[in-house]
C-alpha cells in the first residue's frame, strides 16, 4: 500500500464535495449490443461532421459514416454494423434536435477488415510522429474527459510554439464518476503505451500522470508499471474540485500558470485524459476507431451501479436498464457528474463520445432551494478556481452588462459549479455564468465578422 505525504494540489480556490464513488468497485461490463443506434454528427467541439453514406446503405462496425467538416472537426464512424436506416434531426443531450445517423442492427455484427478488436496487448510504437497523428485524425479521438476537443488539433503544436512535458489527466474530480477510475485499474499497460504513443505525437521525453489519492489502487498499479518506462512519472494529489480541470491540474502537477485567454502550450504542456490515452492505444496500434466508451451509471436509489462499455449512439435508457432500471423515487437524470453535468429530458438519447456518466438522483437530491438574496459573504469568491467574482458576474449578467463582464473574465470561467455548491443563499451563479458567456462569445463572434 503507498503512503502519500505532502500531496500537491492547484492553489486557488476549489471544493471537497461528498465524493459518491459508489460503483468504483464494480468491474466494467460490457453492455449488450442495442437493436439500433443514433449517432450524432456533432459529438465534438468544433464544425460537426459531414455525412458520407446513404439511407438504405449497408455499412461495417469501425466504417466511416460522417467526415471531418472543417479544421477542428472529426470523424464518426458505424459503432455497429447493419443497415442506414435514416439521417435526420433527433433529440440529443443539449435538449436540441441535431443531425444524426440512425444504424439498425445486423443479426451478426460485421466489423470492417483491419480493425483489431480483441484484447490482445499491443506494445511495438513502428510509427512516426506524422503517422500516428493522421491515425488519430482517422480514428475521430477528441478529449473524453468532457471538453470532447479534436485529440488530432491538440496534437499539432502551432509554429513557434513547444512542449516539454504531456501532462495526463487521472484525477476523475466530479463526484459519482469512476470510468476513468476502472479503466486505469483494468487497462494499465495498455495506458502507459497510449501514453509512449502521445510523447511520439508530442516530441517529448517527460510525461506526469496526475491520480488523485482517493485512486490508491489505480496509483499503485500504475506507478509499478510507470517504473520500468523512462520519462513517466505518476504523482499522487490531494483530493480537490476541481483538480481535473486542465488549467488546475497544470498547477499542481508543474508549478505553471495559464494566463487568461491562453491555453496549456502556452506554458509548453498539453493535457489528455486517460480516457482519450486509451482510445488513442487502440486507434494507432489496433486500427480501431471512437465507437465505444465507459460510461458511469450511478445514483443513491440505483439498484446496481457499474461501469458499462458501451457503444456511441446506445440509448441512455439501455444503459439504466442495465444498472437495475429507473428508480420510483428519481427526480432528476444527469448527463455527466453533479456539478458540471447537465439534466436530460428525454432517456431515448444517445450515448456520445463525451457521455461519461449517467447520474440519477432522487426526488430530495433533485430539489432546488429557492434563491435567496446574496448576503455579500464572498464564499464564492473564496472557492472560484479561477480568481472570478461569481456574484458579481451574475448581477451584470442580469442587468445585461455584458462589456462589463467580458472585461471581467468571464470566459476565463471554467463552469465547475464551486461557486454555486458553496453559496448559502442558494444563488444561481453557474446557471447566469453561462448566459452570460455565450452571450458574450456570441458578442465577439459578431464583433470578428464586421
Amino acid at each position: 500500500m503507498f503512503i502519500f505525504n505532502g500531496l500537491k494540489t492547484f492553489s486557488k480556490g476549489g471544493i471537497h464535495p461528498e465524493e459518491n464513488k459508489l460503483s468504483a468497485d464494480q468491474p466494467i461490463q460490457i453492455l449488450p449490443l442495442p437493436g439500433s443506434v443514433s449517432i450524432p454528427i456533432s459529438q465534438h467541439i468544433g464544425t460537426p461532421a459531414v455525412p458520407v453514406v446513404e439511407r438504405g446503405e449497408q455499412v461495417k462496425t469501425g466504417q466511416v459514416i460522417a467526415k471531418t467538416g472543417g479544421f477542428v472537426s472529426a470523424n464518426i464512424h458505424a459503432s455497429i454494423s447493419g443497415k442506414i436506416a435514416k439521417i435526420s434531426d433527433e433529440m440529443d443531450s443539449s435538449g436540441y434536435r441535431r443531425m444524426a445517423i440512425m444504424i439498425r442492427a445486423d443479426k451478426e455484427e460485421q466489423w470492417l477488415d483491419g480493425i483489431d478488436n480483441s484484447g490482445k496487448l499491443i506494445t511495438g510504437i513502428p510509427y512516426s510522429r506524422d503517422e500516428i497523428l493522421q491515425k488519430i485524425l482517422n480514428g475521430g479521438i477528441v478529449g473524453m474527459g468532457g471538453a470532447t476537443f479534436p485529440s488530432h488539433i491538440k496534437l499539432n503544436i502551432p509554429k513557434g510554439k513547444k512542449a516539454d512535458v504531456l501532462i495526463i489527466n487521472g484525477v476523475e474530480c466530479e463526484p459519482y464518476l469512476t470510468a476513468d477510475h476502472r479503466l486505469m485499474i483494468e487497462k494499465p499497460e495498455e495506458l502507459i503505451v497510449g501514453i509512449r504513443i502521445l510523447m511520439i505525437a508530442l516530441g517529448v521525453d517527460k510525461a506526469i500522470l496526475g491520480i488523485e489519492n482517493n485512486k490508491p489502487d489505480a496509483i499503485e498499479k500504475i506507478s509499478s508499471l510507470a517504473g520500468k518506462e523512462k520519462g513517466i512519472q505518476v504523482v499522487p494529489l490531494k483530493v480537490q474540485y476541481p483538480q481535473g480541470g486542465e488549467k488546475q491540474l497544470i498547477k499542481a502537477l508543474i508549478d505553471r500558470e495559464v494566463p487568461s485567454g491562453k491555453l496549456p502550450i502556452d506554458v509548453g504542456t498539453v493535457v489528455h485524459n486517460v480516457g482519450t490515452t486509451y482510445a488513442v492505444y487502440e486507434a494507432v496500434l489496433k486500427n480501431k476507431p471512437l465507437i465505444e466508451r465507459i460510461v458511469t451509471v450511478t445514483g443513491k436509489s440505483v439498484k446496481n451501479p457499474g461501469n458499462f462499455l458501451t457503444r456511441i449512439g446506445s440509448p441512455v435508457n439501455a444503459l439504466i436498464e442495465a444498472a437495475g432500471g429507473l428508480p420510483e423515487n428519481t427526480g432528476k437524470v444527469i448527463s455527466g457528474g453533479p456539478m458540471m453535468g447537465k439534466a436530460l429530458n428525454d432517456l431515448d438519447i444517445p450515448v456520445t463520445k463525451g457521455t461519461s456518466g449517467i447520474l440519477i438522483l432522487d426526488e430530495k437530491e433533485a430539489h432546488r432551494k429557492a434563491s435567496k438574496v446574496c448576503i455579500r459573504c464572498t464564499k464564492c469568491v473564496q472557492v472560484c478556481p479561477m480568481g472570478l467574482e461569481p456574484f458579481y458576474l451574475q448581477n451584470m449578467t442580469m442587468r445585461g452588462n455584458f462589456d462589463e463582464i467580458e472585461a471581467n473574465r468571464i470566459l476565463d470561467c471554467i463552469e465547475c459549479g464551486s461557486c454555486s455548491y458553496i453559496c448559502p443563499s442558494n444563488r444561481e451563479l453557474l446557471d447566469y455564468i453561462r448566459l452570460g458567456k455565450s452571450t458574450v462569445t456570441n458578442l465577439i463572434r459578431e464583433r470578428q465578422r464586421v
